[in-house]
């Protein structure tokens, strides 16, 4: 039989190489500090604008890494509406999304709260509200009963499946969570970002429930990085990065379990990713900025509401250069009004001629 780390007699002491992580640890906790400083920075609108985004990001790829794709227009309105801010677009509630949307809202707002079975419970039935997942029934809001044989995680075709992992018996998961609990809530001996990492190696690795055990483990994780940022406004998302590396999630995880108290393999990939995962968003913070900064120093110009979608677009991800063809499609607009908008861009200094060469005349930000 395949001995995991649960079988080494108390296997949550765990050991990790403080040098190296450490070296790791400094590096984070100052772009923490130079990122929470930028968002202070920036107004309320856009500061909105970034807290949605992030959060709608982490909600759309935690349930990626599990292979289920979610509706980004209904994550992102559900996410708004919770913050009590107004939007357009999709109104139609999903009760499956709204039910994540409130897992982590509750994680990342409630983040000083102290985290128990009764809360723990309350996510679980909140993400499976039909008691199922997809065609399987399934205990919601309750541990696994093991009644169909031990828990596992499996791979490849039915008949000649891999075995990457085997839960603890379901017999010791309310003492293992109990252990788990008391250590989440009362041990300070660990800085908050570590504590995270430990938190949703140990969680995962205890796998009470049926399914969503990956989503909970990532929210635990999220509600600690809330604490270790002392503020509840989410800038950045670790499940978008996680789910770029999601093989080598999984590879760490799988060899972690399978070993002994020494986790420092982990601790050091996820502290890698979380630092992936700020770089990335100290970039989209700097196109926020740039935006901010671009819509103060115009404040005085007086803008149609088809420019003004157009110029926010420019400050985004905007793919190949703008044409009138192209924003005339975007804007739902004829050829002749995507000129007259465009020239006027150019006369008031916003818009000029890209030198990119090719058939259609091709305009940037100036």
């Amino acid at each position: 039989m395949q001995k995991y780390i649960y079988h080494n007699p108390n296997w949550h002491n765990f050991e990790w190489n403080s040098r190296i992580i450490n070296d790791i640890l400094g590096k984070i906790r100052n772009m923490q500090g130079r990122i929470i400083g930028k968002m202070e920075v920036i107004g309320f609108n856009f500061r909105k604008e970034a807290i949605i985004n992030a959060l709608s990001n982490e909600i759309l790829k935690t349930n990626e890494i599990e292979g289920e794709f979610l509706n980004p227009e209904k994550v992102r309105s559900s996410v708004a509406e919770r913050l009590g801010i107004k939007t357009a677009g999709i109104k139609k509630h999903d009760r499956y999304i709204d039910g994540i949307v409130d897992m982590m809202m509750d994680a990342t707002e409630n983040f000083l709260k102290p985290l128990s079975k009764e809360r723990l419970f309350a996510w679980h039935s909140s993400m499976f509200p039909e008691g199922r997942s997809g065609i399987r029934k399934i205990n919601t809001g309750k541990w696994r009963n093991d009644k169909n044989g031990p828990m596992q995680v499996v791979s490849g075709p039915m008949g000649n499946e891999t075995i990457h992992f085997e839960a603890p018996s379901a017999e010791i998961i309310d003492d293992e969570i109990s252990e788990f609990l008391n250590w989440f809530n009362y041990f300070e001996g660990v800085d908050l970002v570590i504590k995270s990492a430990i938190a949703h190696l140990w969680f995962i690795t205890i796998h009470p429930f049926d399914d969503g055990n990956g989503r909970i483990a990532r929210a635990i994780s999220e509600m600690l990085l809330t604490r270790a940022d002392g503020v509840s406004s989410r800038y950045y998302s670790m499940s978008s990065q996680i789910n770029i590396e999601r093989e080598i999630y999984y590879n760490v995880l799988e060899k972690t379990q399978k070993g002994s108290y020494d986790i420092s393999d982990w601790i050091i990939w996820f502290l890698e990713c979380l630092e992936k995962a700020l770089l990335s968003s100290e970039r989209t913070l700097e196109k926020i900025l740039t935006k901010h900064k671009f819509w103060t120093n115009h404040s005085g110009k007086i803008f149609n509401e088809r420019q003004v979608k157009i110029i926010n677009l420019l400050h985004e991800d905007f793919k190949g250069k703008l044409t009138t063809g192209k924003y005339a499609k975007l804007l739902k607009c004829s050829t002749d009004t995507a000129l007259r908008d465009i020239t006027d861009l150019i006369n008031k200094s916003i818009l000029i001629k890209s030198d990119s060469g090719g058939r259609n005349t091709g305009y940037e930000l100036k």
